[in-house]
């Protein structure tokens, strides 16, 4: 059991940190609950097409490898000649569903995307069997090209964009984000005690990092409000204006808001870059698939922009650390480091020339590279080639749909509404139907909830009684749910993130329930206290 004094400690970890602690709880709850945790926002979905995918390819890159050398357990290495008639043969698309939606890749790649097959297969069976490093080591040829594209259909909303954009395929979102925040301070974009601007609430990360010793950052908050449906007024927006303010963060759709940015925010946010042309913007976009006609500041402020994104929610692939980083190939990141002192070039010159000739002439993404693996190891950087190669997988799933509705997306949009309306009907808490919701998460506010139940006193009583994380310790510890504290990414006190991805649809309503369970035991408590 957590007491009092054991609260306020917990009240100063991270978010994330909280919620482990939660679990812990909830498994040996009070009340014999049954065990719920919606606290993470690993899907409880995967993309099966792909995956099929990846395995036969798996399978004909053995059945190539055994061309060239085969003795035992041994086997040899592909040859690119010919080798994606072999693949056109060795595939049955009549008789086996994921053979033909490969030939359909295969018709797609060949047509509109001009790529050489040979090139293609060679590029995909090498990755899936992994026996090669990465090369070029940023991001491989054809994939790049196929990511390029899949990131132009699903978030930039009919901008073009796809030939001017430079990727860099990582470890998931996370470490994007942390090569991200690394490579603007080694390259002197960011220093200490220079103004970032964050919309809260957001991801933990981005609040958490800029303060540690090695970036000392003051951070100005553009917060959206729930009375606002968590959406970025006009009014906030306008201190990005701010020539002091060196870079934005953001999160869109907002984590955990789950709120995508409207036509007016966006425009507001490029009439800011207009007024402040040098700030930089760094925007996660991995919740872009949940909403309708989504649109990315990237295609907005392409020059200004640093776009985010994961392949880890849409296609259920947490586990894979599938992450990209997209930078346009002019670029405000080149611009800032062209304009740097001779004294800061040298030092850069000195980081930097272990792996390159000429470091003038070295992109801001390259640089990310080399960061990535602490310079010495750039050789050998990039994202791991099966990574790669299921990303490509993935990407093409939605592609290859052309013009068409992709069912995927639209039925992983569709579950998450479902267990969004059955937590808030539960709850009788209000919804938000606008078309920028993702529904991903819900922020369920505790004291907003007390009041519209019970009363302005009950809330009152709530708020002066009981430490910010009472509810949320009581509601693991008695009725065995984890949430997650809404203060750890920025949000008010009471407010507690439900996501809505990792649960069988039925649960929501009992966590619904439960959490209306554990108010009722206060407002009892509270009864007998008057």
């Amino acid at each position: 059991m957590i007491n009092k004094t054991d609260e306020k400690k917990i009240e100063k970890i991270g978010a994330f940190e909280i919620s482990e602690k939660m679990v812990e709880l909830a498994k040996e709850n009070t009340k014999g609950n049954p065990y719920l945790n919606a606290g993470r926002g690993n899907p409880n979905w995967i993309n099966r097409k792909a995956r099929l995918a990846f395995s036969r390819l798996l399978e004909f890159g053995i059945e190539e490898s055994e061309r060239t050398i085969s003795d035992g357990d041994l086997v040899g290495y592909t040859e690119l000649d010919g080798i994606s008639n072999r693949f056109i043969s060795f595939l049955n698309p009549n008789n086996n569903e994921t053979d033909a939606f490969l030939m359909t890749c295969l018709d797609y790649l060949k047509n509109d995307l001009s790529l050489t097959l040979d090139e293609v297969v060679k590029e995909f069976v090498d990755g899936v069997l992994g026996n090669l490093y990465p090369s070029p080591n940023r991001v491989l040829n054809n994939t790049e090209v196929i990511l390029n594209h899949y990131l132009q259909s699903v978030l930039y909303n009919g901008v073009d964009l796809a030939n001017d954009t430079t990727l860099f395929p990582t470890e998931g979102g996370s470490a994007a984000i942390v090569y991200t925040f690394q490579s603007l301070r080694e390259n002197k974009l960011i220093r200490p005690g220079d103004k970032i601007a964050i919309n809260t609430p957001i991801f933990t990360p981005y609040l958490q990092i800029p303060v540690l010793n090695d970036y000392e950052l003051v951070e100005v908050d553009l917060s959206s409000k729930e009375e606002n449906n968590w959406e970025i007024d006009a009014d906030t927006i306008q201190k990005l204006n701010d020539p002091e303010l060196k870079a934005f963060f953001l999160v869109n759709p907002s984590n955990p808001g789950s709120k995508a940015l409207n036509d007016t925010s966006l425009a507001e946010i490029k009439k800011a870059v207009e007024n402040n042309p040098d700030l930089m913007i760094i925007t996660d976009d991995v919740y872009g698939t949940f909403v309708d006609d989504f649109q990315t500041v990237y295609s907005v402020c392409p020059f200004n922009t640093l776009l985010v994104y994961s392949y880890s929610k849409l296609f259920g692939a947490t586990g894979w650390r599938l992450g990209v980083i997209a930078l346009n190939k002019e670029n405000v990141f080149d611009k800032l480091i062209a304009n740097l002192s001779d004294e800061e070039h040298d030092q850069l010159n000195k980081r930097y020339n272990l792996v390159v000739m000429d470091t003038q002439e070295m992109s801001f993404i390259n640089r990310m590279v080399a960061d990535s693996r602490s310079i010495g190891l750039y050789h050998i950087a990039g994202l791991s080639t099966p990574s790669q190669i299921m990303e490509a997988l993935f990407s093409l799933t939605h592609l290859v749909v052309k013009n068409e509705e992709d069912s995927y997306i639209e039925a992983s949009k569709k579950l998450v509404n479902e267990r969004y309306e059955n937590l808030h009907a539960a709850l009788n808490y209000q919804k938000d139907e606008s078309e920028k919701n993702a529904k991903y998460y819900s922020m369920i506010n505790i004291y907003h909830l007390a009041e519209e139940r019970y009363g302005t006193d009950f809330k009152n009583y709530l708020m002066e009684h009981y430490e910010q994380i009472d509810f949320l310790v009581n509601l693991a510890q008695k009725n065995g749910i984890v949430l997650m504290d809404g203060v750890g990414f920025g949000a008010d006190p009471g407010d507690l993130r439900v996501s809505e991805a990792n649960l069988p649809t039925k649960d929501y309503q009992q966590i619904g329930l439960q959490i209306l369970d554990l108010l009722n035991d206060y407002y009892q408590t509270f009864k007998k206290n008057q």
